[in-house]
């Protein structure tokens, strides 16, 4: 699509009436249903209608086009305000569309949902992960052009592009948004813009309640380029000014730029405007027919969109295939240049891995003492070099975590003193940032083109829960690695100890949560991963270990989440001991001591529930008989997640409380987690199964 330089700037009365339709529209919506936020909606127009016509380069014929900018509603209860372009503009919505919004089955939900309507980037909602998500957006942007294009000159790649990010006060007010837009400035995104809605109310009221600063001179102090629109006399966008900022915005490529732009919630209406009621409740037939009439609208009619506007704003057809089709030149002419980077383009975004990929994976040493984590670090150095599209880091938590891909080369901007800086690097530094850190991340799985992880203690999951829950909500091929996964990490104590964050985790549903056994079987868990990154995508955590575990022969087995990892003498056992993670030694050690009774006993490793639930019904009868009512569970957490699986004879070997600063070792016997402790259990449990 091409944009329009603000010497050549045009605003008609077909583009006037265009956002009064879209303001009246988004009225009607919201009237017909019965909820939503029209106010919002109604301001905003002017600025939505100004990116999708007049700005932003996109093709409603195809949403998915890889040489687009893109556009993220970060305040994404206003879902009217992009729902009304994305119809007015011509991608899949219609007009019924509209009049179906926030009904069952309807392309236009409450919140704008990925992957549900089309054009839509992300989903947004919970406030301040759409900023978040933004400024992974642009992160992707800059690593992509890296892979494909990095020697081009600023601007002329058919991998430049820009991210449009309309926040909001409450994106603001939400201390995700401060971390991203930290980073943001420190990574000197300039491919990235936000315009700020400053409308001054919140649910509450005016946003004198709880919010005052200058947010301006904040972004100027993360390193922003900074601009103030004010509205005109009548209280409405100024249009012309506007353009004339996000064009500047664009020109600015050395920090991203933020616009804050006055606006007056639910402008028009005569007597809603400027009051925190039209921010989330209808304005009412009186009202809305009072607004049309102000606008020169027939008061009478309901989704009234005239042949001509529409006529007129699906123009962005015309120009999204104009502008695609010199992208598909621009493209040609770099396969041509690029033969090898166009091979990596097409294998990328297809979700593919290259042939022989799974030669790079180690295998370790059977029985050798390896923490997960460390294995972890030594597979993802391993990986680095046949597959290029994989990037990531840690909340600067990097030499605990072990998620540095390569030493060398730091995802950091030019200018950047450090000697590993390289705008396109490998190794992500989120900082201490642990929320936007999993929303940064969602973006760049959004983006596409890539394939992302991030580190923390598995203890902080909880900073980052709900941008895990998006992850989930979203089905992203994201990866977290979570170390220190249990009271093993020792003397740093219970503010450190993960305890219910397993079954807390896995309570998310869509969420992957693997807890591998040994060094083998985090490999084969990272095989897995990357391998449903296409064919089945899902945000996926490694709960790893800070310390060395005994290393087994490796099982390909493991991919499917459970397995038989040491069997019973007997031929049907009769009793099983299920364990994730550092306590399956325990399991495996329980095991010898109840065979040297002449007890038979089948050890199953659980790496992953979500994965083993998933086999046909014929596997997991062979892992767990269900004649078989004699199990035990053991997990260095809560036993939440074990109750289905061990029955009504079963015994899990758990942590019900806290743990304690001292030694991992002193830890794990005083709270049961020894061999005799779970042979214990076995032994109760065979005999409530035979009572």
């Amino acid at each position: 699509m091409s944009t329009q330089t603000p010497e050549s700037f045009e605003w008609t009365d077909l583009d006037r009436r265009a956002v009064d339709t879209a303001r009246l529209l988004a009225a009607d919506a919201v009237q017909k249903v019965g909820n939503g936020h029209p106010g919002t909606a109604m301001s905003l127009a002017p600025a939505a209608y100004t990116i999708f016509q007049k700005v932003m380069k996109h093709d409603p014929a195809d949403p998915e086009w890889t040489g687009r900018d893109r556009f993220v509603l970060s305040p994404g209860h206003t879902s009217l305000t992009l729902y009304t372009q994305l119809f007015l503009a011509g991608y899949e919505l219609e007009l019924d569309d509209l009049k179906a919004f926030r009904t069952q089955g309807s392309k236009t939900p409450g919140h704008p949902e990925y992957g549900h309507t089309a054009g839509v980037e992300t989903t947004t909602g919970p406030l301040g992960q759409g900023a978040a998500n933004a400024v992974g957006m642009a992160m992707a942007a800059r690593y992509e052009r890296g892979l494909f294009d990095p020697e081009a000159p600023e601007g002329t790649s058919p991998f430049d592009h820009m991210i449009w990010a309309i926040v909001s006060d409450g994106d603001l007010e939400e201390g995700v948004s401060a971390e991203a837009s930290s980073l943001a400035g420190h990574q000197k995104l300039g491919n990235l813009v936000f315009l700020y809605d400053d409308n001054h109310i919140s649910i509450e009221g005016d946003t004198e309640t709880a919010f005052s600063e200058d947010v301006l001179k904040r972004y100027e102090a993360y390193g922003w380029h900074t601009q103030r629109i004010e509205p005109t006399a009548d209280g409405d966008v100024d249009v012309p000014a506007l353009h004339a900022a996000l064009e500047a915005a664009r020109a600015e490529t050395g920090r991203p730029s933020i616009i804050a732009m006055r606006t007056i919630i639910a402008w028009p209406a005569p007597t809603a405007q400027n009051t925190e009621a039209s921010h989330g409740s209808a304005l009412g037939d009186e009202e809305i027919a009072a607004t049309k009439r102000v606008l020169g609208f027939d008061p009478e009619q309901t989704f009234e969109v005239s042949d001509e506007v529409l006529s007129h704003a699906r123009r962005a057809l015309d120009r999204g295939a104009e502008a695609h089709a010199a992208w598909d030149k621009k493209i040609a002419e770099w396969r041509t240049a690029q033969p090898e980077r166009a091979e990596l383009f097409d294998r990328v975004s297809k979700g593919e891995l290259p042939e022989g990929w799974q030669d790079a994976l180690p295998v370790f040493e059977e029985g050798k003492s390896v923490a997960t984590r460390a294995a972890s670090g030594k597979i993802l150095q391993a990986l680095g070099p046949v597959l290029p599209e994989l990037w990531g880091g840690s909340a600067d938590l990097a030499g605990s975590n072990n998620t540095t891909i390569d030493k060398t080369s730091s995802f950091l901007p030019k200018g950047n003193p450090l000697p590993e800086a390289n705008p396109y690097g490998r190794t992500v530094h989120f900082g201490i940032r642990e929320f936007a850190m999993a929303a940064e991340m969602n973006g760049i799985a959004l983006h596409g083109n890539t394939r992302i992880y991030g580190g923390t203690f598995l203890v902080f999951s909880d900073y980052m829960r709900n941008a895990v829950r998006m992850s989930a909500l979203m089905q992203l091929p994201v990866t977290y690695v979570w170390t220190h996964d249990s009271i093993g990490l020792g003397e740093d104590g219970p503010t450190h100890q993960p305890v219910e964050h397993l079954a807390s985790l896995r309570a998310i549903p869509g969420l992957n949560v693997v807890r591998p056994a040994d060094a083998n079987e985090t490999a084969i868990a990272w095989a897995e991963i990357l391998k449903r990154h296409a064919t089945d995508p899902a945000p996926h955590g490694l709960a790893l270990t800070r310390q060395g575990v005994p290393t087994y022969a490796p099982n390909e087995d493991a991919a499917k989440g459970g397995y038989v990892l040491a069997d019973s003498s007997t031929e049907v056992p009769e009793v099983i001991i299920m364990a994730t993670g550092s306590e399956v030694q325990l399991a495996m050690a329980a095991r010898d001591a109840l065979e040297a009774e002449g007890t038979g006993t089948r050890v199953v490793s659980m790496p992953c529930v979500e994965w083993f639930d998933q086999q046909p019904a014929a596997y997991r009868e062979s892992v767990l008989p269900a004649a078989v009512k004699a199990r035990v569970a053991v997990e260095a957490g809560i036993g939440l997640t074990w109750y289905r699986y061990v029955g009504d004879a079963g015994r899990i070997v758990s942590l019900e409380h806290f743990g304690a600063s001292a030694d991992a070792n002193a830890l794990f016997a005083e709270y049961g987690f020894t061999p005799e402790n779970v042979a214990a259990a076995a032994r109760a449990s065979l005999a409530a199964a035979r009572a």
